[in-house]
């Protein structure tokens, strides 16, 4: 069985990464999918789903701190500076994702609390 990390970090090339972009583009704009996406918002995510999320945001923040211009940049420049920024702080990056996946899992019942307040309010009015 194929485990959700081994799924996530598969390699892709960049013109299967933009038509997986384009048909997921038109696909969020689907009554169903938006719905699915609610009721996602009502579930605890796993501790992998966590780890994941933590992780994109940490080192979102790290290319905030150390490279500034990277929206600007074009795609051979974001590549480079990944593997740099991995390469200089990749240990980092995982000792801090860790306590972050931890701070988020406390947020957990809270998050899903205020989901549905926010869909309770979105059926009343």
């Amino acid at each position: 069985m194929i485990s959700f990390q081994t799924l996530y970090e598969k390699l892709v090339n960049v013109t299967q990464r933009k038509k997986m972009a384009r048909r997921m583009s038109k696909l969020a704009k689907s009554p169903a999918f938006q719905m699915k996406k609610q009721r996602a918002m009502l579930k605890r995510r796993n501790p992998a789903k966590l780890a994941q999320v933590a992780r994109k945001k940490t080192i979102q923040s790290f290319r905030d701190k150390f490279y500034p211009g990277y929206n600007d940049m074009s795609l051979q420049q974001k590549v480079k500076t990944d593997q740099l920024l991995m390469q200089r702080h990749g240990k980092r990056i995982d000792k801090i994702s860790k306590k972050a996946a931890m701070q988020l899992a406390k947020l957990e019942v809270q998050r899903i609390k205020d989901a549905r307040d926010a869909m309770r309010k979105d059926t009343d009015a």
